[in-house]
């Protein structure tokens, strides 16, 4: 009630009702000079009180009356001055304000639609540079594409080949020795196997390291589901997923979305706890909506800024303003946590690969 009565509207009756009590006291002050000089006949205080209260009573309706119907159009021009804010506040840059008066308001509104023209711009100058960073990091890859095979190929005879040339010879030597010396070959046989075990989680480190950091070339949704179901062979996670089609989105965004999930998914893995995850890409209009929550340990939020250069989240942040969208993350203590991302849609150039 308090906040309808600081309203602009009741302003205006307020500054009505008030005129009418000036006006109410200078009116008794010249009825009161009169009856003191000239002492009239019909100047009685019956009248003066009826005549005061008739005034009063006519006075506070037309106030009233006045009041809201000259706030009626302020009211209106205000109210879409905060509709056109919020729109701009939640990335909408296209929309416009306009009145045909000639005052101040017309001309904070003239400025707010510039605002939303060179908003756009910069979202648009953005959202060009992401897709430009985007193309270094893909000529970055390939030039690195070498080296990181000669790498993995001097891994490979460090580590799992070495130790499969030394599983061939204590085999071969455990065949000699096993019927003449069987407890020493079953030692040997001991000492094989956990070599094995040893060299089997070498090559699934491996193999995990080859795990591409981008789509190569895959839709969002089918690169997505694959990762999922990689780490459901690791990992002890229900995934619960509702992955809609993108397929008219900018490469720069697809990517970007892949390494925040992919980021986000191991997160999870290496400090949640969880044992349910809840993914969804969705598509209204021309943004995409996505979340990532989960069931497990969480953080308090009042540690929030060293949490999240911690954990990574930081990184996920700043590949999600790239593209011009919205980070929002939620957190409680053994209730888990969620992140949500909005990001304005670009579509995908001519000539551009799939």
């Amino acid at each position: 009630m308090l906040k309808r009565l600081n309203s602009i509207r009741y302003t205006y009756i307020r500054s009505h009702l008030f005129g009418l009590v000036l006006n109410t006291f200078i009116l008794l002050a010249v009825l009161l000079s009169v009856y003191v000089w000239f002492s009239p006949s019909w100047l009685s205080a019956g009248a003066v009180l009826l005549f005061i209260s008739c005034y009063v009573l006519v006075g506070a309706i037309v106030a009233f009356y006045a009041g809201f119907k000259s706030s009626g159009g302020m009211k209106d021009r205000i109210e879409s001055l905060s509709i056109i804010i919020a729109k701009l506040a939640n990335g909408v840059f296209t929309a416009k304000v306009y009145f045909n008066e000639e005052d101040e308001i017309t001309r904070i509104a003239g400025e707010l639609n510039q605002l939303g023209d060179k908003l756009k711009q910069q979202k648009e100058s953005l959202m060009r540079l992401a897709d430009e960073k985007a193309e270094f990091a893909r000529s970055a890859h390939k030039a690195a594409t070498i080296e990181e095979r000669q790498r993995l190929a001097r891994d490979l005879h460090d580590a799992v080949s070495q130790q499969l040339f030394a599983l061939t010879m204590m085999s071969q030597a455990a065949l000699r020795m096993y019927d003449k010396q069987p407890e020493k070959a079953r030692a040997q046989l001991e000492e094989i196997t956990t070599m094995a075990l040893q060299a089997q989680t070498e090559m699934r480190a491996l193999l995990l390291h080859l795990r591409p950091v981008h789509l190569s070339g895959e839709p969002l949704k089918i690169g997505v589901e694959r990762l999922v179901e990689e780490l459901k062979q690791k990992c002890q996670i229900n995934f619960h997923m509702k992955l809609e089609e993108i397929d008219d989105a900018s490469r720069a965004v697809e990517e970007h979305l892949f390494r925040i999930i992919q980021e986000a998914l191991s997160n999870i893995m290496r400090h949640s706890n969880a044992t349910d995850v809840n993914l969804e890409l969705t598509r209204k209009n021309r943004e995409l909506f996505l979340h990532i929550g989960d069931n497990g340990d969480g953080f308090d939020m009042a540690e929030k800024e060293a949490i999240i250069a911690s954990y990574g989240l930081k990184t996920m942040k700043e590949r999600c303003e790239e593209i011009g969208g919205d980070f929002t993350i939620r957190s409680r203590e053994r209730e888990g946590t969620h992140i949500d991302m909005r990001i304005p849609m670009q579509e995908r150039k001519k000539g551009e690969n799939a």
